[in-house]
């Protein structure tokens, strides 16, 4: 279990402060936090905390949204990545956005259809970003999601995708994601695991819940409680190497409306049982 990390969304209810004291509490080595909890907790408050417990930071979560092509995002993703390298996270989780125009959660105003050029306006963004992590010694994590997801969040929705944008740049600097929500219908995710043998920035694990509620985002369940087969990933992941911290991100509306350390105390159990590194 000591590769065992909480993503901090599992627990939505705790603050950068509160996740990490339960992390201690419950033995976990490892947290995965997102920029906008950090922020209400202050950046230079909760690099402390982190380095005062002893934890290491899987990830930062999020960076990305890079597809409207805009001075403003390609500044924004310059902050997350100082932000990473003050928390000495292993790696910005980047959620590379949509179609232009689409906003998650509102109805459709003026936007694009052209989902080539989209994917375009990722590559060109990682050009300008991937030396700047460089520099501050942070890995963006490219993590493709579920095609449910492509209008509105992710337009990269395999992980051969994100593989294909990965590997012009050098592999300290640009890694991928592998979710185990977002990948597990891929026919050929096996194989697309095997070839990012080296790239594998993080591996995340929940499970994929059917039927789905009417917010898709709240989709994931505990290991266990939905239809993934988490062994042949997990091996897979294994077999390319990677050797890292193992996520459990989560969201679940259930799951963020009961007692935190319940719901820490229950995934560490299914993880244990299911994922076993």
């Amino acid at each position: 279990m000591s590769r065992f990390s909480l993503n901090q969304w599992t627990t939505k209810r705790w603050s950068v402060a509160e996740v990490v004291d339960g992390c201690v509490r419950h033995g976990v080595e490892a947290v995965g936090l997102w920029r906008q909890d950090v922020a209400a907790q202050g950046l230079e408050e909760s690099v402390k905390l982190v380095a005062d417990a002893g934890l290491r930071v899987s990830s930062l979560c999020r960076g990305g949204f890079l597809t409207t092509g805009s001075p403003e995002a390609l500044e924004d993703n310059r902050r997350a990545i100082d932000e990473a390298a003050a928390l000495g996270a292993a790696c910005l989780v980047m959620v590379v956005g949509g179609l232009p125009g689409v906003v998650p959660g509102e109805p459709l105003g003026t936007f694009s259809r052209d989902l080539p050029a989209a994917r375009e306006r990722v590559a060109e963004a990682l050009a300008e970003l991937a030396p700047y992590a460089g520099e501050r010694g942070v890995r963006l994590a490219l993590e493709p999601l579920h095609p449910m997801y492509c209008a509105d969040r992710a337009v990269l929705s395999t992980l051969g995708q994100a593989l294909d944008l990965a590997e012009p740049h050098p592999a300290e600097q640009v890694g991928v994601v592998v979710d185990t929500f977002h990948v597990w219908w891929d026919p050929q995710v096996l194989d697309q695991i095997a070839r990012a043998a080296g790239r594998i920035a993080s591996y995340q694990v929940c499970d994929f819940l059917s039927p789905l509620p009417a917010d898709v985002l709240l989709g994931r369940g505990v290991m266990g409680d939905g239809v993934i087969d988490f062994a042949p990933l997990t091996d897979a992941v294994a077999a390319a190497g990677y050797t890292g911290d193992v996520e459990v991100e989560i969201f679940n509306a259930d799951l963020w409306a009961a007692d935190p350390d319940e719901v820490l105390a229950r995934v560490r159990t299914a993880f244990g049982a299911l994922i076993g590194v």
